[in-house]
């Protein structure tokens, strides 16, 4: 084992560690009437869930990796020296939490030299959880169970499910035409996307998931998840980046039928 395969899976297990504790302070909050909801500058939600979940990790983060970098939703960016940078989103789905809906996830991503090399998406209401790091593969988890490989799918899009996570925003991003094409090629389609949407694809439970707009924290975690189990991440023009703003996400087989149509609306306005 090489020193860096090494660092890498030193992080990755420190990742699923605090994925889990983070979690388990969303659940405190979980469908409690009384919680308190603010809007960030964007009109974005946040609440203290968003917040003591973040704060944990990044505590947690500085005691083992104290050289690292840190970007996250809702503090600060913390920089470092070690060429490790973790990019966290402690609820992804916030407006799914603050309804009581169950399909929120907690994101932690691990880039190296600008790289993503570690992710794990974690379901802390359903207690399931999809991780990776580079050439490691990607493991499913569900509860107590031991982990088992997760790999993506075989069918087709039009045996096929295609998930997103808000309808408005390929309106807000003059994309609708795209997102009407590719629902009239799936099989079915659904909504409650967000990390879960990734998930369920790296699973293969779901063939493609896409965002129009897609923060940095949301995406830095589900690359090498998808990639890993087999899949295909990538921006609109089929570029393999997380930093691009939006994302698309697939079991690989139907990414060339998927890009043909996205790459005619892949220029945000």
């Amino acid at each position: 084992m090489t020193n860096q395969t090494s660092e890498i899976k030193c992080r990755l297990e420190i990742a699923k560690s605090i994925a889990h504790q983070a979690g388990k302070v969303t659940l405190q909050h979980f469908q409690q009437t009384e919680l308190a909801i603010e809007r960030k500058s964007d009109d974005s939600p946040v609440t203290i869930a968003d917040r003591s979940a973040e704060l944990l990790m990044r505590q947690e983060i500085q005691s083992h990796f104290p050289q690292d970098a840190i970007l996250g939703e809702e503090f600060k960016d913390l920089s470092g020296n070690s060429g490790y940078r973790w990019i966290l989103d402690p609820i992804d789905g916030t407006k799914s939490f603050i309804c009581g809906i169950p399909l929120y996830s907690t994101l932690v991503g691990v880039e190296y030299q600008g790289t993503a090399v570690v992710g794990v998406i974690h379901l802390p209401v359903l207690n399931e959880t999809v991780y990776a790091s580079r050439s490691q593969g990607a493991w499913h988890l569900i509860g107590d169970s031991a982990p088992i490989p997760a790999r993506v799918s075989n069918r087709s899009l039009t045996n096929g499910c295609l998930v997103t996570s808000q309808l408005d925003l390929f309106e807000h991003t003059s994309r609708q035409a795209a997102y009407r094409q590719l629902e009239e090629k799936a099989y079915i389609t659904r909504t409650w996307g967000d990390g879960y949407g990734y998930l369920l694809v790296s699973t293969g439970r779901v063939e493609v998931m896409i965002d129009p707009l897609m923060e940095i924290w949301d995406a830095a975690a589900i690359q090498p998840i998808i990639e890993e189990a087999g899949g295909t991440f990538t921006d609109w023009q089929g570029n393999p980046v997380f930093t691009s703003g939006e994302g698309i996400g697939t079991n690989g087989l139907v990414a060339k039928e998927v890009l043909e149509i996205t790459r005619q609306y892949s220029n945000k306005p």
